[in-house]
């Protein structure tokens, strides 16, 4: 009998990197949803950020989203790190820029892997390391009229 890590689906895809894109239109998690399967996954993780309707105590009324050219580039590099650090079958992130509405989907981004546990990190990691290297910069507009810049990294 063969061992479970013998199986090529415990180990990562060769090109797991399905879907990357900074986008004007409207996201769709059926899209991101569908990038990401693979019938060796057993686990699936996603993550949706959308536009709340507060920050730091402060109501929001809407907030536009903008980019450095070196975005997608940017966003290629952080997927690349996280299916080098974890199993990954299958990745998938996009990000809205552009004028963007209180409920509105800013960014989805999945990660399939063989096992829930792993999704679950790689997922975390992708969202978060996006969050903090990618260079997308929000412009908050507060119902009491003043407006902020918030740096993603």
């Amino acid at each position: 009998m063969a061992l479970m890590n013998d199986h090529p689906g415990e180990h990562a895809a060769r090109e797991p990197i399905k879907l990357l894109a900074i986008r004007e239109t409207d996201l769709s998690l059926d899209e991101v949803f569908r990038a990401v399967g693979d019938d060796a996954s057993g686990g699936t993780a996603l993550f949706v950020g959308t536009v709340r309707n507060h920050d730091g105590g402060a109501d929001v009324d809407a907030l536009g989203y903008s980019c450095h050219p070196s975005a997608e580039a940017e966003m290629r590099r952080v997927a690349e790190k996280v299916v080098a650090e974890y199993p990954v079958r299958a990745l998938a992130a996009v990000h809205r820029i552009g004028d963007l509405r209180v409920g509105d989907l800013a960014v989805v981004v999945a990660v399939s892997c063989p096992h829930r546990g792993e999704a679950f990190e790689a997922c975390r990691k992708l969202i978060d390391d996006l969050k903090h290297e990618v260079p997308i910069w929000k412009h908050q507009k507060f119902s009491d009229g003043t407006e902020e810049w918030v740096g993603a990294c």
